[in-house]
């Protein structure tokens, strides 16, 4: 999972002016897509705000993150760590969402883990009888925080019996966690069921309970998830991996409130550009009419990674380059291709694209009909964004990205003086509505991503998961809190 440079989203004027987007706001983000164009780097994080990232402590002394003065962090949920349920706590630590909590200073996070162990050997365990597959283990924890007291109240599996949960998205109403398998493995494969599904995992949910796929929202390599919260349409991204073209994805619900009763889903295309190819060549701040295709088998029996893909793209559906995170904001849906872009990485996919350092792009639907898609940002180099993958929306209407630098060929040259040691370096990248990346943190600790960052309902306080190596200790939750106000975040 990747960062890369993003855009409207930084909304702060229209945070202050009540409104959505006002003429100047407009203007500005203009003045920041000219700029991006051109190439116009950053002026680096002191000129905006918050300042260059220092190596700091968690509350147990390790050295975990860098982050701008007056900022600290604590840390909890390790790989490995027991939990409160009895469990050990699962690796790959990926996508994640933050919602209220059971008391006035608790919120309650739901955390993936992307784990791609083989049959029945996976990481998160649980009540056997809870589980979609006995073969899978992979899945989501739940854990309550106290932001009053800084730690970790309770943690717990939430769901069992999945593989590859990857990102998801906060559902409709915020009623909790729509979880992804980013593959589509089956019984060919030594699994017990089918895989490449979307699971609900309710925010009351204190345990594993037997969860059946959403399959009318498509089988596929899932990525991320943003749910319109006005009309509960729901936005998905496509992670078919190098070499493989992707789709951008909607699923218009029957019942928005129960997205098992089923519904349509759809493949994003431009209108009047049939098979449009949006991987590069592509004008900054150019507004793509579109229109959707409709995916007449959504749950293919004998799935690849690319069979629902294909059927769209044959329809005329647009392709893109790996997609992965995904965030909807006043309406609006933000989301990035961890690969696409002119500005070449080094690597090569299996059809002999020339990999990017990646896009960041902002869909405004209109009604159920025709939509605006709008490329926002394409990094122009590895230094100001390297791979987007996890992406947030600020309470202050700024958007942040998480690293995970996807380039084979830019690893070795990849680090950062406050990271000694590490190559391969992955960061928190914040972006202003003028247009200016910085670093917001760097994860010192070791070369795996940055992932599901999200913040607290009051703004306060950002978590984010070191997604770790799968040995104990290797990945952990972060919770991060300081002087918001002074910066753009």
């Amino acid at each position: 999972m990747s960062t890369l440079d993003r855009r409207t989203l930084v909304r702060r004027a229209a945070a202050a002016g009540g409104t959505v987007l006002t003429a100047g706001v407009i203007e500005r983000l203009n003045v920041r897509e000219a700029r991006a164009a051109a190439g116009v780097s950053s002026k680096g994080a002191a000129a905006v705000g918050y300042g260059a990232p220092v190596r700091m402590r968690d509350q147990l002394g390790r050295e975990i993150l860098a982050l701008p003065p007056g900022f600290r962090y604590v840390t909890f949920g390790d790989i490995g760590a027991p939990m409160a349920d009895g469990n050990t706590t699962g690796v790959a630590l990926d996508g994640m969402a933050c919602f209220k909590g059971h008391g006035s200073t608790t919120v309650r996070l739901i955390r993936n883990h992307e784990d791609r162990q083989a049959p029945g050997a996976g990481s998160v365990g649980g009540d056997p009888a809870a589980k979609y597959d006995a073969q899978a283990g992979g899945g989501t924890t739940t854990l309550d925080f106290d932001l009053r007291r800084e730690e970790l109240v309770r943690d717990f599996i939430s769901l069992n019996g999945t593989i590859v949960n990857c990102a998801g998205g906060i559902a409709w109403r915020r009623r909790g966690w729509i979880t992804g398998e980013e593959t589509v493995q089956g019984p060919a494969q030594g699994w017990a069921q089918n895989h490449g599904y979307n699971y609900f995992v309710p925010l009351d949910r204190e345990g594993p309970a037997l969860t059946e796929p959403l399959r009318a929202m498509g089988r596929f390599a899932h990525e991320a998830v943003a749910v319109d919260q006005a009309t509960g349409i729901v936005y998905q991204t496509e992670d078919a991996g190098s070499g493989r073209g992707s789709g951008f994805y909607r699923f218009i619900p029957d019942d928005r409130s129960e997205l098992a009763r089923g519904g349509k889903l759809q493949i994003l295309a431009i209108h009047g550009r049939p098979q449009a190819d949006l991987r590069e060549g592509q004008q900054l701040g150019a507004r793509l009419a579109t229109e959707w295709v409709e995916i007449e088998d959504p749950d293919p029996a004998a799935a690849t990674t690319s069979t629902v893909f294909t059927e769209g793209f044959t329809k005329g559906a647009a392709k893109f380059n790996r997609l992965e995170g995904c965030w909807e904001a006043h309406g609006t849906i933000f989301f990035a291709s961890t690969s696409g872009g002119d500005a070449k990485n080094g690597d090569v996919g299996s059809d002999g694209f020339r990999e990017g350092w990646g896009q960041i792009w902002q869909y405004r639907p209109r009604g159920r009909g025709r939509g605006t898609l709008k490329l926002i940002f394409e990094s122009t180099d590895g230094s100001v964004l390297d791979g987007p993958d996890n992406l947030c929306v600020t309470p202050r209407d700024g958007l942040i990205l998480c690293e995970d630098d996807p380039s084979s060929a830019y690893s070795a040259t990849d680090t950062d003086p406050t990271a000694t040691g590490i190559t391969d370096v992955n960061r928190l990248i914040g972006l202003t509505e003028q247009g200016e990346s910085f670093p917001f943190a760097v994860n010192t600790l070791n070369d795996t991503e940055f992932a599901g960052a999200c913040f607290s309902p009051e703004g306060e306080w950002l978590f984010v998961n070191v997604f770790g190596d799968g040995t104990p200790g290797s990945g952990t939750t972060c919770a991060i809190t300081g002087p918001w106000a002074h910066g753009p975040l």
